[in-house]
């Protein structure tokens, strides 16, 4: 059985993107293409809806281009423990409500046993500084909190298919 890893949305943003002139968004992109390429096919790929909903957001044809990538992707449902380890992850603080998506994601990725959550979002999800609190919060709630962690990341310690 392959490992299971939740794809966020900056994951099909970045994949899909026009090459950036910004120098860490461009390392970003040129991981992330890499990753897809070289790695994807040794897991499986599981998005949700609000993956979806963030992905039709802006330019059409770019959204376009980021939902045809995410067709890849299982989509998991929005179960009430899902909405449960959000709702109290918010309580925490640990991510500001501004950012209930970040929470549902990980939520969502813990809800169903996913083994990596996918993302470049290092301000409210891959945060060294909220991991263990987070891993805590799923705990106490009977959950594992996934892997979290960048195409790079996971590159690095993951071997090449």
């Amino acid at each position: 059985m392959k490992p299971t890893v939740y794809i966020e949305t900056t994951i099909p943003s970045l994949l899909t993107a026009w090459p950036s002139g910004d120098l860490q968004i461009a390392s970003q992109q040129v991981a992330t293409r890499e990753w897809w390429e070289t790695r994807r096919q040794a897991f499986e790929l599981f998005a949700s809806a609000d993956v979806l909903d963030e992905a039709r957001r802006g330019d059409a044809e770019a959204a376009s281009r980021r939902l045809a990538v995410l067709d890849e992707c299982r989509i998991l449902a929005a179960t009430l423990e899902a909405q449960a380890l959000t709702k109290r992850i918010l309580a925490t603080g640990l991510i500001p409500s501004r950012a209930a998506t970040d929470a549902a994601h990980i939520g969502l990725a813990a809800a169903h046993g996913m083994d990596f959550l996918l993302t470049w979002n290092c301000r409210h999800i891959h945060n060294a500084f909220i991991v263990r609190r987070l891993a805590g919060v799923c705990a106490a709630m009977g959950f594992s909190l996934p892997v979290l962690c960048t195409p790079l990341e996971l590159m690095a310690n993951y071997p090449e298919t």
